[in-house]
């Protein structure tokens, strides 16, 4: 029988977080990084992949990782059979039998392909996950977009600002590796220094204690780094900066919903996710797959802002909607969330993330919906 389209997309969301949670002896690597798992399919209700070793695996190393292979997947949900094929080096073995469906199994459904990866679950590249509170931190918020270019770290940005205006402790990590824009919107250069308790030190701005990689690389250098490079430096901006004392610790976290995403949810406990989307419709796809994420990992969703939502013509002839109207209205109502904020296509704001002057620092109608935004947050996560 030749399975459909979707049949693999189930396979794939069963097989990575299981496989992920078992380590390769040989490359020391979770067998799905390493990728031994191949091949994966659903046909009559079975789970049905490859699982290759090289002949420096042992007959019990073999034994062994099908069997706890085989274990995930059970504790990940899956009802039906497991079939593993096991190769070694394009050389079929006969492989571990898999514990038997189960008699009164209930109806295949699809799993929820990051069932175990939060609370009491696995970390993405194996060993169990242990949210670590950073001390002194009352509300870790993300800041999240599912593409680039929808203004998410001018959000992130102005936030902070905005509630240290009304008078909170405010911090500001910026977790995008690749593409570290607080030093340039914040106006801050330097060189963090660490204290005597071995923890860094992050630098002043507006009121609000900033961290990031641009902090450390030149202007110019390309940061080429591997996912595993980049998770250990989210993780040593979480735990290895001396935050505290701090009301709101926001994250400007990457577009998309990778190894950054993935590293702060299972690495602190997050108060909650702001949603950042333009209103247009391939915006608010992508925005559409960074809330689920959050969904799914259980984070709790504070609500959408809607960046460039309109521009005021000259003379006060009204507004245009370049970017489309409501998009991010419809998003909210979609997941029956709040709309934070709708912020216009305005100068001042791109001037200000240019300049490093965030638009919030002023007085105005621009300043006043990112201080309607901090508002929002706060009544959301009172401190």
């Amino acid at each position: 029988m030749t399975a459909d389209p979707s049949a693999f997309d189930t396979a794939r969301a069963v097989l990575e977080p299981a496989g992920t949670r078992v380590r390769d002896p040989i490359s020391n690597k979770s067998v799905w990084l390493a990728g031994m798992l191949t091949d994966g399919r659903v046909e009559d209700n079975a789970l049905k992949f490859n699982f290759e070793f090289t002949a420096q695996h042992s007959r019990d190393d073999r034994a062994r990782m099908v069997e706890a292979l085989t274990l995930n997947i059970r504790e990940h949900g899956w009802p039906g059979e497991v079939v593993p094929n096991v190769l070694v080096e394009g050389v079929r073995r006969a492989a571990t039998p898999a514990s038997p469906r189960p008699a009164a199994a209930a109806p295949p459904k699809a799993p929820d392909p990051v069932r175990g990866m939060s609370g009491p679950g696995m970390q993405a590249h194996g060993g169990p996950i242990t949210l670590q509170p950073i001390p002194g931190v009352k509300h870790l918020v993300a800041v999240a977009s599912g593409k680039g270019g929808v203004g998410k770290s001018t959000v992130a940005t102005n936030l902070a600002v905005s509630l240290a205006k009304l008078g909170y402790l405010v911090g500001l990590m910026d977790a995008d590796i690749y593409g570290p824009s607080l030093p340039l919107m914040m106006h801050i250069k330097g060189k963090p220094m660490a204290n005597a308790e071995k923890k860094v030190l992050p630098l002043m701005s507006y009121g609000v204690k900033c961290m990031s990689i641009g902090f450390m690389v030149d202007d110019a250098e390309p940061i080429i780094w591997r996912g595993p490079m980049v998770m250990g430096v989210v993780k040593q901006f979480l735990h290895d900066v001396a935050w505290a004392p701090l009301d709101y610790l926001i994250v400007d976290l990457p577009p998309g919903t990778g190894d950054a995403q993935l590293t702060m949810i299972q690495g602190a406990p997050i108060a909650g996710a702001v949603i950042v989307t333009t209103p247009q419709d391939i915006a608010l796809l992508d925005a559409v797959r960074g809330l689920e994420m959050f969904k799914k990992l259980n984070v709790p969703i504070l609500g959408v802002v809607e960046n460039m939502s309109w521009m005021e013509l000259p003379g006060g002839a009204g507004k245009i909607f370049p970017f489309g109207e409501g998009g991010g209205v419809r998003l909210a109502q979609r997941y029956e969330t709040a709309l934070l904020g709708q912020v216009p296509l305005d100068q001042a704001v791109r001037e200000g993330g240019d300049e490093g002057s965030p638009a919030s620092l002023e007085d105005g109608p621009i300043a006043d919906v990112f201080l309607g935004l901090a508002t929002a947050v706060n009544r959301a996560l009172p401190v």
